[in-house]
């Protein structure tokens, strides 16, 4: 009865040390590094931007997929710079992709 107890035990304390384990890897995304919250956040706000001028008639079905469509390729060049530094991405990786997301600004607001 007594080993029974021992082996129980120590599965429970397996089982929270792989928990913790995973849990200490989902926060290094969880926790936004300041330089991609700016830049996600600009993302959103130029979707939110494409749709209103897409409801007014500004733009067409076309544009708005071809605009949604370079705002998806920064989004993934974020993610990649910030798979390379451990979820955060350098200043110069955020102004190349501030003069990207200005390029398609640009083409919004045109």
């Amino acid at each position: 009865m007594r080993i029974l107890k021992i082996t129980i035990g120590l599965m429970g304390l397996a089982l929270a040390a792989a928990a913790a384990t995973s849990a200490s890897a989902e926060t290094t995304w969880q926790h936004n590094h300041p330089r991609r919250v700016e830049v996600n956040h600009r993302l959103a706000n130029q979707n939110h931007r494409i749709t209103m001028e897409r409801r007014e008639g500004e733009l067409t079905r076309a544009q708005a997929h071809s605009l949604r469509k370079q705002d998806r390729a920064i989004r993934a060049q974020e993610r990649v710079y910030a798979s390379q530094h451990g979820g955060h991405i350098t200043r110069g990786e955020q102004r190349q992709l501030n003069g990207q997301l200005n390029t398609v600004s640009r083409e919004i607001a045109h």
